[in-house]
């Protein structure tokens, strides 16, 4: 005998819910676009602001509208019954004293539960079948203190080859000079010039970039012992708003297997600094706002922008 699921539902208010679904579909992919696009209709910065607030309250009043619209047909469809009959086992619903042995809902509640450890189960059987872990019993019988710890690679570069590569980095920026230093060891320490802009002191681990200090070409970067002051911040905040971009650069610049192509990166994003005063904002088209230069660099165009220009 088959079990049926009784669905009342009204067929009118149903396919006008589809209709309403579509609507706001429509209304939010408006809004969407329209955060797409931008301030970009306007010839003045003022009149774009307008507009663009104007347009966008005016497709979220369209989406409240259809949000609404949907609600109220939402409670003139008419929902199925919440049982789910399983082969013979709907027939558990039929108890009468069903507040007191709630079986069927506890069977259904069990049937899903086993429904999601079995799909999540074969996510982690796909997951470590990917991994190439090979395990014999011998390798399980040796001693841990027997085995060879494996060594990271990126700490025990020899300094020579550092040397090279920021040697064959300073010879691809003719207007860019670094001057490489090791005062504590085998870490590396750069003090890098653009120009007549600003200096970078650039603190690294093997060739891995640890943080970096922006100074104004005039600004003193030596102690009083004449190391490099890697802890004092410039005096004037356009050189301190490079330096916090520049840390964002390196979390940006990470690929840990090939570290000569993230410091080469780096460096080519930093001297995109050499018209710091000299180029305008990609998206207001002005040299100051609020008093301060472009000073946010894109990382894969190198344009200019404002900090809030760029959000």
């Amino acid at each position: 005998m088959a079990d049926v699921i009784n669905v009342t539902v009204n067929l009118e208010a149903f396919s006008q819910a589809i209709s309403a679904i579509q609507a706001l579909h429509s209304s939010g992919s408006r809004v969407f676009d329209c955060l797409k696009d931008g301030m970009r209709k306007k010839e003045t910065l003022e009149g774009r602001e307008k507009a663009f607030i104007a347009h966008f309250q005016d497709n979220l009043h369209v989406v409240n509208r259809d949000l609404n619209e949907l609600e109220r047909l939402s409670n003139l469809v008419g929902k199925p019954s919440e049982n789910h009959p399983l082969h013979n086992s709907g027939l558990l619903s039929l108890d009468r004293v069903q507040d007191k042995t709630p079986l069927y809902s506890q069977l259904l509640q069990a049937y899903k539960w086993s429904n999601k450890l079995q799909y999540h189960a074969g996510l982690a059987s796909g997951l470590l079948n990917q991994q190439s872990l090979k395990r014999s019993a011998n390798q399980m019988g040796v001693s841990a203190k027997r085995r060879p710890k494996a060594q990271p690679t990126t700490l025990v570069l020899p300094p020579q080859y550092v040397d090279d590569v920021i040697s064959r980095i300073d010879r691809m920026f003719p207007e860019m000079s670094i001057h490489l230093s090791r005062p504590n060891g085998t870490s590396a320490m750069l003090l890098v010039t653009l120009g007549n802009v600003l200096k970078v002191i650039v603190i690294m681990r093997s060739l891995s970039i640890d943080r970096t200090i922006a100074k104004g070409y005039n600004e003193n970067v030596y102690t009083e012992d004449g190391k490099l002051d890697i802890w004092s911040k410039s005096n004037y905040q356009v050189f301190q708003k490079v330096t916090d971009h520049a840390t964002t650069a390196l979390l940006h610049y990470q690929l840990p297997q090939m570290l000569d192509v993230v410091v080469r990166s780096f460096m080519t994003w930093l001297r995109s600094y050499i018209k710091l005063f000299q180029a305008p904002c990609q998206r207001c088209g002005k040299f100051l706002q609020d008093g301060l230069p472009p000073t946010w660099r894109d990382f894969r165009t190198l344009e200019a922008f404002h900090d809030t220009c760029r959000q």
